[in-house]
């Protein structure tokens, strides 16, 4: 549910959406794994916790499945 300030409800939403296709697990450089993770795995939590959405329902959003996202896991 979004906050009272619908303006900043919308930004925020859109902001944690860009910061997670700039970080998508495809687009990872070897060197930048480990900071890329934290900061896609940081905004994936914002971003559910904000527009009540789970994990793989995000993922999708993104184009990423739940076996690509499980080949990701450590």
């Amino acid at each position: 549910m979004p906050p009272t300030d619908t303006r900043a409800f919308l930004e925020r939403r859109n902001a944690l959406w860009l910061t997670l296709r700039q970080h998508s697990p495809d687009g990872f450089n070897t060197d930048e794994v480990n900071a890329d993770t934290q900061v896609f795995e940081q905004a994936l939590t914002e971003l559910s916790e904000l527009i009540g959405w789970n994990r793989p329902r995000i993922l999708a959003g993104l184009g990423i499945s739940s076996a690509e996202d499980a080949a990701e896991q450590p």
